[in-house]
């Protein structure tokens, strides 16, 4: 079916796939492969349909998503898109995080892993056992949180507003709801985390050097810190030779004569630092993307209209995570 001719519902909404996952469905990207409409994704093709440009100078007014009832069910997924692209612009989950799992489930249950018989340190003698590692399910469940926010807007006050100053808003609060997301993160990754006792009421070199030699057999990838002990790592002086300074006055890109990766977030508890390996510390689980009141969204009843995402968070391997404190 031609996109120009695919009729919108609403009930795309309740598709599995979701909103974009059945618009995609009836109308794959793959027929348009080689042509100008191939670089579109089945949504960005219906935008351009009915004509509203959602960016740029010249975007439309919000009132052109309600020109029809079809362009009206596009709206919700515009509201999803704005706020994904403002989690995405905050987030810096994909970078401590070692794996993503879709879950479509209520109870997930992750995986663990424990020695089992044998010295994995000894030299294997001929006919010798191999040294186990056990790989089981979790005693524990991973809770699942939902986070968002209530849009509470009149469509009166919006409807002449441009779509491209609504972004803005948007995306904001999708920045927002990922802070709180890893606000979650931080404290799945802190829970019974091996602690390094700093030397004093400030980190220095050597609590440094100490919690990087205590990450064995993991390695020292990642350090998040809140402002003040980001403001304390960075004076230390072997944080400013030259090949540093010149990273962070260049690209703003914070690196440790480590290699390890400084990330500023103030949901680490203050006078705390965590140390991690990005590799080997932290499951995101997701149930699903950005999901929206789609119903008073297309009705135009923003008044307390729901902007949610469904995540957990689950630890890999104890030992990969530790905290300076």
């Amino acid at each position: 079916m031609a996109y120009d001719n695919l009729k919108l519902e609403k009930s795309f909404y309740g598709s599995p796939k979701g909103f974009a996952g059945a618009l995609e469905s009836a109308d794959p990207t793959e027929q348009y492969r080689g042509t100008a409409l191939g670089e579109l994704d089945a949504y960005e093709r219906q935008l351009k349909r009915f004509g509203i440009h959602v960016s740029g100078a010249g975007s439309d007014r919000v009132e052109k998503f309600f020109q029809t009832a079809e362009t009206a069910t596009l709206f919700p997924e515009y509201i999803a898109r704005a706020v994904r692209r403002g989690m995405e612009r905050a987030d810096v989950l994909p970078r401590i995080t070692a794996t993503t799992t879709q879950f479509s489930g209520v109870d997930y249950r992750s995986i663990e892993t424990a020695a089992g018989t044998g010295d994995p340190q000894a030299a294997i003698g001929e006919a010798a056992q191999l040294p186990e590692t056990l790989v089981r399910n979790k005693t524990v469940l991973t809770t699942l949180k939902k986070h968002g926010r209530l849009l509470s807007a009149s469509y009166e006050a919006i409807r002449f507003h441009r779509l491209e100053l609504l972004t803005v808003a948007l995306r904001q609060i999708g920045a927002e709801i990922a802070k709180t997301v890893l606000a979650d993160a931080v404290v799945v990754l802190s829970g019974n985390a091996q602690s390094v006792d700093m030397a004093g009421a400030a980190p220095v070199y050597n609590d440094l050097l100490s919690v990087w030699n205590s990450m064995e057999p993991f390695a020292l990838t990642t350090l998040l810190a809140p402002a003040a002990q980001m403001q304390q790592l960075l004076a230390l002086p072997e944080l400013r030779d030259a090949a540093a300074g010149l990273n962070f006055h260049g690209s703003g890109q914070m690196v440790t004569p480590l290699g390890a990766e400084l990330i500023k977030s103030d949901a680490v508890p203050a006078g705390s630092i965590l140390a991690l390996d990005k590799n080997a510390a932290l499951e995101m689980v997701t149930a699903g993307g950005i999901v929206t009141d789609y119903d008073k969204l297309i009705d135009r009843q923003l008044e307390r209209a729901a902007i949610t995402t469904t995540v957990g968070f689950a630890k890999i391997h104890a030992g990969a995570v530790k905290v300076l404190a």
